[in-house]
């Protein structure tokens, strides 16, 4: 196995074992008056980052055309303090505060590694995909000290400094990687040309998405709903901006594969929860759930799940041929998996019974265990070594 494949091997443990602590909450909610809460930090700042960490580090080097690190002590001591500071952040209280500011010193230490590696960089077409990753590190640098706030006090301004803070971590953080990400990534999902307007669509979409995040921030502070919807419309905009060279390439090689697909549903289910988070605050009602269900389990889990799929076969080493046998095991019975999920996310929004809900929710439950079981492992026991041409 090549270093890179051994690095992978360990690292892509973590995304995964955040995962698996999500299906350990479900079946221990009930134990657990904050399991909401838990379940939220689990699937973003457990899975979600310690994914953009490491694969955002592995783009970067990419398409910046830069030599490979010499070691991974960098990158391992951000991962350290990135997952110590989830684990104190986890058990709240002032404790919390400690780990927000291990997590906030692991996200600081990745951006200057961002903006070291784009000063250090040739002219490269592809740059505009570190760029948007270093706004997406701004943007939880920024809402970081708002959920710190949030862990120790319990004021009138606490529910909009929630929306700040949910606002500017998801989609600065999530969004924005995704979108540049999705750049280079999603021709190669569905196996096919970039389409020739990919590159100056992001670079147009990078600058109107972080103008409609500023706007959504000071208007969910401000308590200035308009401002805030506005703001809101405007990040849309960068998002069809972004996906219609996508769409393109599908169009000339449709989805064939659990990746693409999940990915693809999760980008639809995105546009969904961007209108239902419109509606959220232009009318001021409760049911914050209406929101998160499309926008986590719906967006953010799915395209998680997909760019999983693809990277971990490709990134353990072995050759092409054992690469599919990968893709194969992660694939099974993929139509089955991406049905039922969407199917059941489809439920939870109508006005359905508590034991509809619950059905539902376990359906979600087993297309994630039918993804972690063969993603797990892959990893922990798929160690054969690359095969040598008699």
């Amino acid at each position: 196995m090549t270093g890179r494949a051994a690095w992978h091997r360990g690292a892509g443990l973590l995304p995964l074992a955040y995962l698996a602590a999500l299906v350990v909450l479900a079946v221990a909610h009930p134990l657990l008056p904050q399991w909401r809460w838990l379940a939220v930090h689990l699937l973003l700042l457990g899975a979600a980052t310690n994914a953009i960490l490491i694969w955002g580090a592995h783009f970067t080097v990419a398409v910046l055309r830069a030599p490979a690190p010499p070691n991974r002590r960098a990158e391992i001591l951000r991962l350290v303090l990135l997952n110590a500071g989830i684990a104190l952040v986890l058990t709240g209280g002032f404790r919390g505060v400690a780990g927000a500011a291990l997590v906030f010193a692991a996200i600081a230490a990745h951006l200057r590694w961002l903006v070291t590696r784009l000063r250090a960089a040739l002219p490269s077409r592809f740059a505009v995909t570190v760029h948007y990753y270093a706004a997406a590190a701004v943007a939880l640098l920024t809402g970081i000290p708002a959920g710190a706030w949030m862990l120790v006090t319990d004021d009138t301004f606490r529910p909009r400094l929630l929306l700040f803070h949910a606002h500017v971590n998801l989609l600065g953080w999530i969004l924005l990687t995704v979108l540049g990400t999705l750049v280079t990534f999603w021709p190669t999902v569905v196996r096919t040309r970039m389409d020739p307007q990919a590159v100056a669509a992001a670079r147009t979409a990078l600058p109107t998405a972080i103008t409609g995040l500023v706007a959504l921030a000071a208007g969910v502070l401000a308590g200035w709903p308009p401002v805030a919807v506005a703001g809101l419309a405007v990040v849309a905009a960068a998002v069809v901006i972004t996906l219609r060279p996508a769409v393109r390439a599908a169009r000339a090689r449709p989805p064939a594969s659990f990746a693409a697909w999940s990915i693809a549903a999760g980008a639809g289910w995105l546009l969904t929860a961007l209108a239902v988070d419109a509606h959220h605050l232009l009318t001021g009602y409760d049911d914050i759930a209406s929101v998160l269900v499309p926008l986590l389990a719906g967006s953010v889990a799915q395209i998680l799940l997909g760019a999983l799929a693809h990277l971990l076969p490709m990134a353990m080493g072995g050759g092409p041929s054992l690469a599919r046998e990968r893709v194969a095991a992660l694939n099974r019975h993929w139509p089955q998996r991406i049905a039922m999920t969407n199917g059941a996310l489809l439920a939870v929004q109508l006005p359905v019974g508590s034991y509809a809900r619950i059905t539902t929710s376990l359906l979600l439950l087993a297309a994630l265990l039918q993804f972690l079981a063969p993603a797990l492992r892959l990893l922990l026991t798929d160690r054969r070594p690359p095969r040598v041409p008699a």
